[in-house]
């Protein structure tokens, strides 16, 4: 008895652990589920919120077959002409998509010809317009101003294919020059000082020519003639033309034709066949003039055929001035 009271127990404790206790951190996990889930829901929400009708039905074809739709191409694919199956921007297409950037750019093929007569045809038109706003200029000038309105029968006015002309023609009693003499009668004088104000609002160079009728000098050809006289009568006409205000440059011919060209040929002797003859001239005119007559071309392949007809036929178009053609007459000069 003495050696069991010597003897002490033997306690043995055992600790039981209690997992997830306060201390715990699984439910950090599961909330970190529960919020990833959460971005997802709402992401997939506004995808689908945001996309077309199309897309969406794209969307569940790839879902539907996702492998099928990858590898085979189809419906949902995308650009099937890759390498690596689908992708581009229209799921809902079953040809494949065009990516920027992966082929050049298509070229463009610029007929310069025809851009050129193209350009040729716009600016004769453009001209033409500006040509007949002067010509209408020129009448509304004449039928305000009371000292031209007494000589309206004497200015025609017309387009040709030189561009815009104004002849002032002898009438049976109002000649424009004193018989057989270049020198200018006072209403002359006024009529070309207008029409040279108005002329110097233009660009266009001016032609200048005189004309006689088919009366001839006692000592014919051989001495002082019709053409000394008509190119005289022309440069007389210039100098009153400068000093109505007209510029001196605007000047790039003036000849004297005689009776060559008659206005009236069924009656030779007709004062109308005395008469001043002024071009306000298109660019080909002047080209051509201060080229002594030699044609100029901007392209030896350009074809102004076609611009040539389009001048002719707005021409055509345009109302013509009908003369006034006097009896005939017998007075030379």
């Amino acid at each position: 008895m003495a050696e069991d009271k010597n003897k002490r127990p033997i306690v043995i404790k055992r600790i039981k652990k209690v997992a997830a206790g306060h201390h715990g951190g699984a439910w950090k996990i599961a909330y970190a589920d529960f919020v990833t889930a959460m971005m997802a829901f709402f992401l997939l929400m506004w995808l689908l919120g945001s996309t077309s009708k199309g897309d969406l039905k794209g969307i569940a074809e790839y879902f539907k077959t996702p492998l099928y739709v990858a590898l085979s191409g189809g419906t949902g694919s995308g650009d099937s002409s890759s390498i690596i199956k689908g992708g581009g921007q229209d799921l809902t297409r079953s040809e494949g998509q065009v990516k920027q950037g992966e082929l050049p750019p298509e070229k463009k093929t610029i007929n310069l010809k025809a851009a050129q007569q193209e350009f040729l045809r716009l600016e004769k038109i453009k001209e033409i317009d500006k040509l007949k706003e002067l010509k209408q200029k020129i009448e509304t000038a004449i039928d305000s101003n009371l000292k031209l309105q007494k000589f309206k029968n004497q200015i025609l006015l017309d387009l040709t294919t030189e561009g815009l002309r104004i002849q002032i023609v002898d009438e049976q009693n109002r000649p424009m020059f004193q018989s057989g003499s270049a020198r200018l009668e006072p209403y002359t004088r006024e009529i070309l000082q207008e029409i040279g104000k108005m002329l110097n609002e233009v660009n266009n160079k001016v032609s200048l020519s005189g004309h006689t009728d088919s009366a001839v000098f006692p000592g014919g050809s051989k001495g002082y003639s019709n053409w000394e006289l008509s190119a005289d009568r022309a440069n007389a006409s210039r100098r009153e033309l400068i000093v109505g205000g007209m510029s001196e440059d605007k000047i790039v011919r003036v000849v004297g034709l005689s009776s060559a060209v008659l206005f009236n040929k069924e009656d030779p002797l007709s004062p109308v066949n005395r008469r001043i003859s002024l071009i306000v001239m298109n660019k080909k005119a002047e080209e051509a003039a201060q080229h002594d007559g030699g044609i100029v071309k901007l392209d030896a392949n350009a074809d102004e055929t076609d611009v040539a007809d389009a001048i002719k036929n707005d021409i055509q178009a345009l109302p013509q001035a009908a003369p006034v053609i006097p009896p005939p007459t017998a007075v030379a000069h």
